[in-house]
């Protein structure tokens, strides 16, 4: 069951029959009230109290148990390294982690449509908008692995009119870019381009120089800009310059990508709510798959955890609140649109071949949302 902030607690429902149940129910209203207690507490300059909080919770959490109170561990951990950790230490890499970062990616994606279904129904978005252009240039502010554009090359080398050239620009920060990872996804681009015999290029773009880059660089190409919200948790005034830079290049189709809790435009207590709530769903929806322990473990400590700590980090960095991000696309001149037929149909298929039931597509008039019990995972929207 979902809890609210104090704030807003109602009176426990009459339909709680068990003592059990309202035990549970009690319990995790408790640590719920505790982790947004101390999100306030940092956020009022009173660290002492917020780890004393913090100290108790150490006892009453871990890493095991029921989805919410594995969140909520998660959720205090990052609250933890907020209060005494050098920020630039927690982002700094090994090869190590990074190997271990690449094998949670792969057992999420196999056991989870989430993935899936942010890049297949991304790629269609790109497809289409730009079916009828022999020059492509994606601008990608989220590179990750790049697997997205694997598939995406896969589906352009089918065109009946051959391969179009395709270069791919990863936007990204220095003081956070990993380089390992960007290398490796340069390196595994470049050969995939190779294998399926495609004209390709992939190059890095500062998001922090936006504004000093001319704008005859992007000429004569059909740009499409894939834009997570997530990508400016950390640095959400980079934003509004990202979105005016990227309406001066005119592209065919923007695609964003969303979870409940990539907020800009909240305070951390707040924030702390959205996320114990998208996190505690998406745990949900992967002990149903029933999968090994060891597997799940893995998936938690080294992708689902670091998502959690950038999210309640990236709040630490930037003291800047701005308007919700829709809003600032409304603001930068972008114009949303809906998906066409086909694009709904397979994100619907992708769901029914999901290892359980319980997904749900749902449409709204300018996205596509992935649900878990009729919790909002992730959605995407597309832009022009």
């Amino acid at each position: 069951s979902l809890v609210v902030p104090p704030a807003k607690q109602q009176k426990p429902s009459s339909t709680i029959t068990t003592g059990d149940d309202a035990s549970h129910h009690q319990l995790q209203q408790s640590i719920f009230d505790q982790l947004y207690k101390t999100a306030e507490l940092i956020e009022a300059g009173n660290p002492v109290n917020a780890q004393g909080i913090l100290a108790r919770l150490n006892h009453q959490l871990s890493p095991i148990g029921k989805p919410f109170q594995r969140a909520a561990f998660y959720m205090k951990e990052a609250l933890h390294l907020m209060l005494h950790s050098n920020i630039n230490n927690f982002m700094a890499f090994s090869p190590i982690s990074f190997i271990f970062k690449i094998g949670a990616y792969k057992s999420f994606s196999e056991i989870s449509p989430v993935l899936q279904f942010a890049n297949f129904t991304c790629n269609q978005a790109l497809i289409e908008a730009l079916e009828r252009f022999d020059r492509i240039h994606i601008i990608d502010f989220d590179i990750g692995f790049g697997v997205q554009w694997s598939s995406f090359m896969q589906e352009l080398v089918l065109r009946s009119s051959g391969a179009p050239s395709l270069k791919v620009t990863a936007g990204v920060t220095p003081s956070t870019c990993n380089e390992i990872e960007l290398n490796f996804t340069r390196e595994n681009l470049n050969q995939y381009a190779k294998d399926v015999n495609m004209s390709f290029e992939f190059n890095v773009l500062n998001i922090e120089s936006l504004n000093s880059l001319p704008g005859h660089l992007f000429d004569n190409e059909a740009i499409a800009v894939n834009l997570p919200v997530s990508c400016f948790l950390s640095y959400p005034t980079c934003f509004p310059m990202a979105l005016h830079f990227v309406k001066q290049l005119r592209p065919k189709v923007v695609v964003t990508l969303d979870r409940n809790c990539d907020r800009i435009d909240v305070p951390l207590p707040t924030n702390v709510v959205h996320v114990l709530q998208c996190y505690s769903a998406l745990l949900e929806s992967l002990d149903a798959v029933n999968v090994n322990l060891d597997v799940l473990q893995k998936i938690e400590r080294h992708f689902i955890q670091p998502a959690i700590n950038k999210i309640i980090l990236g709040h630490h960095r930037s003291h800047d609140k701005l308007p919700p991000w829709r809003n600032l696309l409304l603001q930068s001149g972008f114009i949303p649109f809906t998906f066409s037929n086909f694009t709904e149909a397979q994100a619907e298929c992708l769901v029914q071949r999901a290892p359980v039931r319980g997904f749900q597509v749902e449409r709204k008039p300018s996205s596509l949302v992935l649900c878990w019990q009729r919790k909002e995972l992730i959605s995407v929207s597309t832009w022009r």
